[in-house]
């Protein structure tokens, strides 16, 4: 059974179930997923806990077997959980799993709690997890995006009595915030919390928040590519300014720029040779948030446009490599910061044109 991560607290009001299975990347999320399956446990009993970690291919599966029968003398219920950080338990764990998802078929003893990373689809295909699945409740753990991050602030904001202000003013104030802490969501939420015990309940004026929020910001090259392909100018620059600063290589950088640009190229081409669009974004592997964003951009995008994108990204690669290039700076991350400029321009959506209004003719008396 699958379940949104948003639905788990009404799903455990109404009980629960002897399996579950979350599996993501933001351990912030995770944990508290964690958390509330194990407080409804307590709460039913389940005062016992054991925890397993597997580690390497050769982990000894035995001892997790037999964790569902090994019941102390001062509890009858437990909570076994299982991580598996890697996300691979091995021919030998997906046996195990297999059958400890058999038997948690109807166990009222044992509470099975597994723990992983994000999952592909090969693996979420696969027989051991196809089993949890089918025994148990599997709930996927998804990030929270940069344009939802502002939404996710001012509910954890509400949750503990607090508001911004409301208005254009309180819309610059989020802003601010998810700048701060985007791709940290760990550190947003120590964040918010500093900012309950800082202030009391009520409202939030922007300079309160200014003062309060530090910078605590992670980027990745993967995120910085949505960024350019969304034409966000701004948001970019940080980003650079972020990925420089915690020692992320140039060439990896360049190499996450001039990839889009090529891929833009190829299905471009692939248009142009009257192939539709959604066929030629599957023929590249195109896929998920960068499909969207790639169907938004290329109708707008002309060859010759492309083209000097793709110079570009050739003269930039001679120069994070120590090479000079003509009108380019010799700085790598001032070259970057150039090409990067250059795509956001060239992926940015101008603004609908403003309606004229229309004036009521005067009447002549």
């Amino acid at each position: 059974m699958q379940l949104a991560a948003a639905q788990l607290a009404g799903h455990l009001q109404k009980g629960l179930r002897a399996l579950y299975t979350l599996h993501g990347d933001e351990p912030l999320l995770v944990q508290e997923a964690g958390d509330a399956i194990r407080a409804a446990a307590r709460a039913q009993g389940y005062t016992e806990r054991t925890s397993h970690t597997v580690a390497g291919a050769h982990f000894d599966w035995s001892e997790v077997l037999a964790a569902g029968g090994s019941l102390s003398l001062f509890a009858d219920r437990q909570i076994v959980e299982i991580r598996i950080p890697s996300g691979k338990p091995g021919k030998d764990g997906s046996v195990a799993i297999q059958q400890l998802a058999e038997s948690a078929r109807g166990s009222d003893s044992t509470l099975t709690l597994f723990m992983l990373p994000r999952l592909d689809k090969a693996t979420r295909t696969g027989a051991w997890f196809m089993a949890l699945e089918n025994a148990g409740v599997t709930i996927a753990i998804d990030p929270v995006e940069r344009a939802a991050l502002p939404q996710w602030i001012a509910q954890r904001l509400q949750h503990q009595g607090q508001r911004v202000t409301a208005g254009e003013e309180g819309q610059r104030t989020l802003q601010f915030f998810a700048d701060r802490v985007e791709g940290n969501l760990l550190a947003a939420h120590q964040e918010i919390q500093k900012l309950a015990l800082l202030f009391p309940e009520g409202e939030l004026g922007f300079d309160r928040v200014e003062g309060a929020v530090l910078n605590v910001a992670r980027y990745d090259v993967f995120k910085l590519s949505e960024a350019v392909l969304g034409g966000q100018s701004a948001r970019v620059q940080r980003m650079l300014d972020g990925l420089r600063a915690e020692g992320e290589a140039e060439v990896l950088v360049h190499y996450t720029l001039a990839e889009d640009i090529r891929a833009l190229k190829r299905v471009k081409d692939a248009m142009n040779a009257g192939r539709p669009l959604p066929m030629a974004l599957r023929e590249q592997r195109i896929w998920g948030v960068k499909e969207r964003l790639f169907e938004r951009v290329l109708p707008r995008l002309n060859d010759s446009t492309l083209s000097t994108l793709l110079q570009a990204a050739h003269q930039v690669d001679g120069i994070v490599k120590g090479l000079k290039q003509p009108d380019w700076p010799t700085n790598g991350w001032q070259a970057l910061h150039r090409l990067a400029m250059m795509s956001c321009q060239a992926c940015r959506v101008p603004p609908a044109p403003s309606r004229p209004a229309v004036v009521a003719p005067s009447r002549v008396s």
